[in-house]
């Protein structure tokens, strides 16, 4: 089997829960290059992606966690790297497999970052099947 070329990029300002993250998708994608480049927070997610779809890999993971307070700060980071992350991966035709999660609790960010909900492996895993649907699975 032909391997992927995958490239996650990972919002650190929660340094355990993103390393949760990049671990979950790395052991997903173990049988294919992975390229990991981390950012201090989500907000500086989309560049990095678009620097990162300059390389034209199979597909690109948005990895992050933002909290959700009591303000509208968390929602506009959240809109605004997901409308940025949309709008590359129509214009490039490369998959950007979006997993900036916002929780409410340590409950949810345990579970999501951590546990049996971790959005890095649903993103690799994702990442996977969109990967195998365009054939390069068989070569390209």
């Amino acid at each position: 089997m032909k391997k992927g070329r995958f490239v996650v990029v990972v919002a650190e300002y929660h340094q355990k829960y993103a390393d949760g993250m990049v671990q979950a998708a790395r052991k997903a994608l173990r049988r294919h290059r992975v390229e990991v480049v981390r950012v201090p927070g989500t907000f500086e997610v989309p560049l990095a992606v678009k620097r990162a779809l300059k390389k034209k890999p199979d597909a690109v993971l948005a990895l992050g966690l933002v909290w959700q307070g009591e303000t509208a700060h968390a929602d506009l980071i959240l809109k605004s790297a997901t409308e940025a992350l949309m709008r590359m991966m129509l214009e490039t035709e490369i998959p950007v497999l979006h997993h900036l999660v916002g929780v409410k609790t340590e409950r949810q960010a345990r579970e999501r970052c951590l546990g049996k909900l971790n959005r890095g492996k649903e993103a690799a895993e994702a990442a996977l099947r969109v990967w195998k649907l365009k054939g390069a699975g068989r070569g390209r």
